[in-house]
């Protein structure tokens, strides 16, 4: 087998898995731009500032972020894995920064 017939099939792949998550990003809209239009309007808080609120909630590594639209209001879900290697889901209201719940997953 030449060394043509490998690459070309190699690089087909390699553009294929490169463009996975972008095609992933396109039909999820993107939490990221759904934020920043939250932000733009006032109705949430910057990130930085609720991650500062989960960091003094529960101390740990950030693993997850989402944000989400719960009874009319934007929710962060925060998924922080703690010094002692649990993982706690901490729910902020995103307009106020309100700790809404802190549930410690198994």
């Amino acid at each position: 087998m030449t060394l043509r017939k490998l690459i070309l099939p190699a690089l087909a792949l390699l553009a294929a898995v490169a463009a996975a998550p972008l095609a992933l990003a396109d039909r999820r809209g993107g939490d990221h731009d759904e934020a920043l239009r939250a932000v733009e309007a006032q109705r949430a808080m910057p990130l930085a500032a609720i991650l500062q609120i989960a960091q003094r909630t529960a101390p740990g590594e950030v693993v997850e972020v989402e944000l989400e639209q719960e009874d009319g209001r934007l929710i962060y879900e925060i998924k922080v894995l703690t010094r002692t290697g649990r993982v706690r889901e901490i729910e902020i209201d995103a307009r106020t920064g309100a700790v809404l719940s802190v549930e410690e997953e198994d």
